[in-house]
């Protein structure tokens, strides 16, 4: 993969370590803050960043790219000397202390005044892990949700005080979005979560896990007519592991990719493993179009393993979702490319580099649900002699949902699977 991005434009520097409020943001007087690098540069500038946590204006929690195309690359030593993105870590991994001050996301980017620019994520390492609540890390009590040797026990209510719904990268852009060597951990409503006003995207070699709602999901934003085929999406070598649903009922939600509508979407030589609903989502339904202006998608060379579907999509009657697994994709109407989609060898030694405790929860993973009624309750004759319905109670308990996953750990999957997946970044 890409070791370095290419501008015509003018090159920032920012160092946690050595930059300053007030310097130029060259090489050798680096910023200090990646905002206000972003807001000094212009369309088609490059910012360099060296290794740290970078929390935006203030320490805030979070950055943005607004009205202009700026390009971020991370995984630079402090001299900018050597870029190794595993290895000198740029990340945006806020805490508790930012929970008051975080936006919709850690990076919203909003560009959309021309679709012949692009912008570029690369070497960036995002993470929510330290801001949300969890229960308890404690096994022996099933009401906490934690298996043997996970950090957290299951996320608090999603939605409800303190944990709010963030995105790790979200917006909305025209032209051409590059986002790679990047990680997305942690998140409580998804990875990535984008709009395409029209433009080739490229999400590649990226490491997702233990996200909320999904992994990655991009939308069309134009006309679904006038604008067909004008929003591509190319989805390749990205390791997507333990995407969670919505709630620990797990009712819905818990995707790894989605093939949403208005965009056509390309997915291949990717990992998808341990997604709790299915690894890709298609159930989007767009025949209402003309036949040559519905979505493009294709799935093929991927590898799967433990997803409750490795793609889902709508019955044609009775309601339910149909769980479809990868050698089964050429049946899959809707893919144009399907082929070489298979089950993870046993002879890989990728599951190993899993973290064994999360892995093993999840293979055990499982909801209990207890209901009481009582028509006799005060409650139940008060609610008569109002001359409404009694009502009873329903408690779900579940064995793991939304755990924290270990940063560190989740670093160690670049390069576990050689021609799948995530690779390790030139120069590491």
């Amino acid at each position: 993969m890409e070791n370095q991005a290419t501008t015509n434009g003018n090159i920032f520097y920012v160092s946690l370590e050595k930059g300053s409020a007030r310097a130029e943001g060259t090489q050798q007087a680096p910023m200090k803050d990646i905002q206000k690098a972003i807001d000094k540069a212009t369309n088609g500038d490059l910012i360099r960043i060296a290794q740290g946590n970078y929390l935006g204006t203030l320490d805030r929690g979070w950055i943005e790219i607004k009205g202009k195309y700026v390009s971020l690359e991370g995984g630079w030593n402090d001299d900018f000397t050597e870029r190794k993105p595993t290895q000198y870590i740029t990340r945006i991994q806020p805490t508790v202390a930012q929970r008051g001050t975080i936006g919709q996301g850690l990076l919203m980017i909003e560009a959309f005044a021309d679709k012949n620019a692009q912008i570029i994520i690369d070497g960036i390492f995002f993470d929510l892990g330290l801001v949300h609540e969890y229960a308890k890390a404690d096994p022996t009590d099933e009401r906490f949700g934690c298996p043997e040797g996970c950090e957290t026990g299951r996320i608090m209510p999603v939605g409800n005080p303190p944990n709010k719904t963030i995105r790790l990268i979200g917006g909305k852009v025209a032209g051409k979005l590059v986002i790679r060597n990047c990680m997305f951990l942690n998140a409580s409503y998804n990875g990535i979560i984008m709009t395409s006003l029209g433009g080739a995207w490229e999400i590649c070699n990226n490491v997702f896990v233990a996200n909320l709602y999904a992994s990655c999901e991009i939308n069309g934003g134009l006309n679904p007519v006038t604008g067909a085929h004008q929003s591509t999406v190319d989805f390749h070598h990205n390791t997507v592991l333990f995407s969670w649903p919505t709630t620990k009922e797990m009712e819905s939600m818990g995707y790894g990719y989605r093939f949403k509508n208005g965009a056509d979407h390309n997915v291949h030589h990717n990992i998808f493993g341990c997604n709790n609903f299915g690894a890709l989502d298609a159930g989007w339904d767009d025949s209402n179009l003309p036949a040559d202006k519905r979505k493009i998608c294709s799935a093929y060379d991927n590898l799967f393993f433990m997803n409750k579907g490795d793609l889902v999509m709508a019955g044609t009657s009775g309601g339910k979702w149909l769980f479809v697994p990868g050698k089964r994709f050429d049946e899959v109407e809707m893919l144009t490319q399907y082929e070489n989609n298979k089950e993870i060898p046993e002879s890989s030694q990728f599951k190993d580099v899993i973290d064994q405790p999360y892995l093993k929860g999840f293979a055990s993973l499982k909801v209990m649900t207890t209901e009481s009624f009582d028509p006799n309750s005060s409650a139940n004759f008060l609610r008569t002699a109002f001359g409404l319905n009694m009502m009873g109670t329903a408690t779900t308990r579940v064995s793991m949902f939304g755990n924290r996953y270990n940063f560190d750990k989740a670093v160690q999957l670049f390069g576990a699977e050689p021609e799948y997946g995530a690779q390790l970044p030139e120069g590491n």
